[in-house]
């Protein structure tokens, strides 16, 4: 199983941007989808999480701006990321746990990052 994200770059304040994670491999269910980020000298948060079951949560900083979803036809989390604050700047991580495919029961998986950088 592997994770591929996608669509980081660069935005001005106030702008917005829309990741996406794919998940790979003969997967018949993943239970939850998240999005951690990361800046250098902090560490790895969780921003946002979305259950198999549509269940959602979102760190405080982040509310009311940011949406995830996900479509589990094609295994795939998004982050709608809204009204971006230089403070949203970090290495963007897509995580994948509790992931059941054909043959084995996996625990977690990580995708491999995607840059957002709001400049002010």
């Amino acid at each position: 199983v592997q994770l591929q994200a996608s669509g980081g770059g660069l935005v001005q304040a106030g702008g917005s941007l829309r990741l996406s994670c794919v998940a790979s491999g003969r997967i018949v269910r993943i239970e939850s989808l998240n999005w951690y980020r990361q800046s250098p000298g902090n560490q790895r948060e969780l921003v946002a999480g979305v259950m198999r079951s549509g269940n959602t949560n979102y760190v405080e900083s982040v509310k009311g701006r940011f949406t995830i979803s996900r479509d589990n036809a094609k295994n795939t989390v998004y982050l709608q990321m809204n009204s971006l604050k230089p403070e949203d700047t970090a290495v963007y991580y897509c995580n994948a746990r509790g992931i059941s495919t054909l043959w084995e029961s996996i625990t977690e998986r990580w995708g491999q990052g995607t840059q957002v950088t709001v400049s002010s």
